[in-house]
């Protein structure tokens, strides 16, 4: 059939109809495959793709199915109701396994394992398997939905679906393996979805027999793989080592957890429960059935008799701290009514439940919660952190203004960092959230965290434009508070090059542009050092900035960007009138010294175009720019510089050696070549040890070299050689 056409598809049109083969199969390709053009043929794909009829197409293809009578067609249904109503994708293995399941029979025979290729068949090109994942899916989304749009398809496909987990679990062949220590079970593949998902499918529909399946496999959970296997899928992988044969997770546990509340209520009423048995990991079954939400279990289990509803899990959070990290509203509503409840019991970390809740943004938690007189709204978490932190840190405008009401909420204390909830919305951009606190009159706007970071630092080393524009209309904030290393928000913006700020900040009148942090640099000299050339520009803009401020190494922000080969900045530095483009630093390096050290050519031609540049400057060893080039070996800079008339090409560093004899010694071949063209470059000059650059070039190998001086008719062979 598919040779069948004339003419050739395109690609992306034969990818198409592989990817949809069987599904056009049922459709009657062939009508597609006789029009005479590509046109025509991508016409009528694209009809299919697009849905075009695919209703009627679906119906007939389930005639056919049904027609096929008998076996085929139970099967093929089946498999339909898996596909289409099963918790996750299933795997080849499990759809078979789950399908070769007879509902209520206590054996499990292997025998009646269905091919996948018989599935394929039966089913009529509606399932496919996803190659890569191993999964068996719908051919196409617009099966899941036209076979959802017709319920009466599938009569109570979630009962089928849980009886024949039950069914699966209570088999002899699954209680051979309750002694098993380990989670492998390449013999029975459907283990693992049938222990996690029965009681999903039997919470949406309990029919009788499903009851009856359920009641006889928890009254002997305990210890029961199936037991062990749900708690691997359900509990962290870091708590996993808690699983073991015997995980003290009762049939009650399991049933709390799934929140059926029949079989909650049927095993405690049949059997000798203990309701505040905690498990391997410390669980209760209320505390299972409040981390889920299961309202109806949770009542069921608070009538008990001697019920416990604070008991902690491992974690140290107990049921209420259990609904509150998952903001389950019903169950803590619940929870409160209780007399004994402690709403303020703390986990680990030291979260209370209203830190859980503060933490994850659940403002109706926090609102039942702060319902309670004895809430403490300041209780601080492990890093010192208090619900009203929490929530200014993740950005939850609701929580924190419902928090900001309650009267005894301490909206200064720091955390373990010395972070106010101010701070921690600062550090994260959370503007919402700045600018209801900055309602509160009794906010600290200055307050320090352990670095001397106020709110403004941080917005201002991070970037956030409208936290500082927040900040800055609160007229008590010091917009020139230094942090630790005494840098100021206007330095730690320079810094990290974050132009809006500054430019934010220098529109404030009493904002100092030149106060130097512990390095003595400014906010200009970090911004040359780093390159951030609008930065730059802002700063120069303004009249008070002082451009040759020096720091601790008297370096200048020219010297700086000049070493740091940043052209850019050199160039808006050096259209400054005011800039001395020869002040040297603490070694006596001048901004050209600097650059010529380095190798940054660029920066080296723009200060050599300023007439005003010495080019002679010495620093502390007496090496000029051109003696720095030299012994760098940095051809292109030494060439620049010999290009200036009034550069000395013999000047000595201080041990008599000059640029010559530097470059002879260190073997740059290309400098000394260079130097060399130089008319008036002196190639016997000594050093105070006497030796001339051929002497050193001779002693230290450097062949080229020697041979560049020898071909120089005014060089003496003899003179000034080391003897080694």
């Amino acid at each position: 059939m598919w040779a069948r056409g004339q003419g050739k598809f395109y690609p992306k049109l034969m990818a198409d109809i592989f990817e949809l083969r069987f599904l056009l199969a049922s459709l009657h390709i062939e009508l597609i495959l006789r029009d005479t053009t590509v046109a025509r043929r991508k016409k009528a794909l694209k009809a299919i793709k697009d849905g075009v009829g695919l209703g009627d197409a679906y119906s007939a293809t389930l005639e056919r199915i049904n027609a096929q009578g008998g076996e085929k067609a139970t099967l093929a249904i089946t498999a339909l109701t898996w596909v289409c109503h099963s918790e996750r994708p299933l795997q080849v293995d499990e759809l078979c396994h789950a399908l070769a399941v007879e509902i209520g029979e206590s054996d499990f025979d292997p025998e009646n394992v269905p091919s996948m290729g018989a599935l394929l068949e039966y089913c009529q090109g509606l399932i496919t398997v996803d190659v890569e994942a191993s999964t068996v899916r719908l051919i196409h989304y617009t099966v899941q939905e036209y076979l959802c749009s017709h319920p009466g398809l599938f009569s109570k496909p979630h009962s089928i679906l849980a009886e024949t987990c039950l069914t699966y679990l209570n088999s002899q062949q699954i209680k051979n393996l309750t002694s098993h220590s380990l989670l492998d079970h390449g013999s029975m593949p459907f283990l693992k979805y049938s222990a996690r998902y029965w009681g999903t499918h039997a919470n949406k529909d309990l029919s009788d027999n499903a009851k009856t399946l359920a009641l006889e496999l928890l009254n002997q959970y305990e210890g029961h793989i199936s037991a062990i296997t749900l708690l691997w899928e359900i509990i962290p992988p870091m708590s996993r080592g808690l699983v073991a044969p015997s995980t003290l997770f009762s049939g009650l546990h399991c049933a709390s957890f799934f929140g059926i509340v029949e079989l909650v209520t049927g095993l405690i009423n049949a059997g000798d429960y203990n309701v505040n048995q905690q498990d391997c990991t410390g669980s209760t079954p209320l505390a299972w059935a409040a981390f889920n939400g299961h309202e109806g279990v949770v009542e069921v289990l608070l009538v008990q008799k001697n019920v416990d509803p604070n008991r902690p899990n491992k974690s140290g959070n107990g049921p209420l701290g259990c609904a509150a990290a998952f903001g389950h509203e019903g169950v803590v509503k619940i929870l409160l009514r209780e007399h004994e409840i402690d709403p303020n019991r703390r986990d680990n970390n030291n979260l209370t439940p209203l830190g859980w809740a503060a933490i994850k943004g659940y403002e109706g938690v926090v609102k039942l919660l702060l319902e309670r007189e004895n809430v403490d709204p300041n209780c601080q978490n492990v890093n010192d952190r208090t619900p009203l932190g929490c929530a200014a840190f993740e950005g939850h405008e609701g929580v924190v203004r419902i928090l900001l009401e309650r009267e005894n909420v301490d909206p200064n204390r720091r955390d373990k960092n010395g972070l106010t909830p101010l701070g921690c919305a600062a550090i994260k951009g959370h503007e919402g959230v700045v600018g209801l606190l900055l309602e509160r009159e009794n906010v600290d706007p200055n307050r320090r965290d352990n670095n001397n970071l106020t709110p403004l630092g941080w917005a201002a080393i991070k970037g956030y434009e409208g936290v500082v524009k927040l900040l800055l209309e609160r007229e008590n904030v010091d917009p020139n508070c230094q942090d630790v290393n005494d840098r100021t928000p206007l330095g730690c913006a320079a810094f990290e090059g974050h132009e809006g700020v500054v430019r934010i900040l220098l529109e404030g009148e009493n904002v100092d542009p030149d106060r130097p942090d512990k390095h003595g640099l400014t906010p200009l000299g970090w911004a040359a050092i780093k390159g951030h050339e609008r930065v730059v520009k802002l700063l120069l803009e303004r009249e008070n900035v002082d451009p040759n401020y020096q720091n601790v190494n008297d370096r200048t922000p020219l010297g700086c960007a000049a070493f740091e080969g940043h052209e850019g900045v050199v160039k808006l530095l050096l259209e400054r009138e005011n800039v001395d483009p020869n002040r040297p630093d603490k070694n006596d390096i001048t901004p050209l010294g600097c650059a010529a050290f380095a190798g940054h050519e660029g920066v080296v031609k723009l200060l050599l175009e300023r007439e005003s540049v010495n080019p002679n400057c010495q620093d502390v060893n007496h090496l000029t720019p051109l003696g720095c080039a030299a012994v760098t070996g940095h051809e292109g800079v030494v060439r620049l510089l010999l290009e200036r008339e009034n550069v000395d090409p013999n000047c000595q560093d201080v041990n008599d050696r000059t640029p010559l004899g530097c470059a002879a010694f260190d073997g740059h071949e290309g400098v000394v070549k260079l130097l060399l063209e130089r008319e008036n470059v002196d190639p016997n000059h000594p050093d105070k040890n006497n030796i001339t650059p051929l002497g050193w070039a001779a002693a230290k190998g450097h062949e080229g070299v020697v041979k560049l001086l020898l071909e120089r008719e005014d060089v003496n062979p003899i003179a000034g050689i080391r003897i080694m």
